[in-house]
């Protein structure tokens, strides 16, 4: 074999197996994305009925079900509403009328089963230890100036 044909080989050895790892790569990948829809995307039949995505809105008001571990609510985007099915501890900052995300699927009625709540809070929301240590930033600040 002429040392060019043998460059040749090498560099079409090279490409296939970097085209290999890439198809593995991106089909990992596609395993852990999560798209996010409205739910006028999913009345409007939008949404992706055999993949997992993200349903995004507010906890519509009065619509809380509870029943055990077993949680009935809607979300809603203010113009329409996705029933939503979740089995589990609800986070802290669940609540109606407050923003929420859920991550799970579609149900063949339209139902939304969740399998994640994610509850999202004001933008100007600060933990009570930050919060407390800005407090205590300011009064020195005060204390300064005086």
């Amino acid at each position: 074999m002429k040392a060019r044909h043998r460059r040749a080989a090498l560099i079409l050895a090279g490409l296939c197996a970097t085209g290999v790892g890439t198809a593995l790569a991106l089909h990992a990948l596609n395993g852990s994305i999560a798209l996010f829809v409205t739910p006028s995307q999913i009345r409007a039949g939008d949404a992706p009925h055999a993949a997992m995505f993200r349903l995004g809105g507010l906890v519509q008001q009065g619509s809380l079900q509870r029943d055990g571990l077993t949680v009935r609510f809607l979300v809603t985007d203010t113009s329409k509403a996705v029933p939503v099915v979740f089995t589990g501890i609800l986070p802290d900052l669940f609540a109606q009328g407050r923003g929420v995300v859920v991550q799970g699927r579609l149900g063949p009625h339209g139902t939304f089963h969740a399998t994640q709540v994610l509850a999202k809070h004001d933008a100007d929301y600060m933990p009570p230890e930050a919060r407390d240590a800005v407090e205590q930033a300011r009064q020195a600040q005060r204390t300064l100036v005086q």
